[in-house]
């Protein structure tokens, strides 16, 4: 947990002077989602190209 709390901080000290709640909030949500995409990649817990368009053409039908 403290991991996180010190890439916050680091995240935080990057941003402009005049960054909103708003600003700050998106900032950490990006970067949590890129995480979980990254996680779920090396989990190899995606989709394939084929897969996806399989899925697609089910939903538009």
């Amino acid at each position: 947990m403290e991991h996180i709390k010190e890439e916050v901080i680091s995240l935080l000290k990057k941003m402009p002077d005049n960054s909103s709640y708003d600003d700050i909030m998106e900032q950490i949500y990006v970067r949590q989602k890129i995480k979980k995409g990254q996680q779920q990649l090396s989990n190899e817990q995606y989709y394939t190209h084929e897969e996806a368009k399989g899925i697609l053409e089910e939903w538009l039908k």
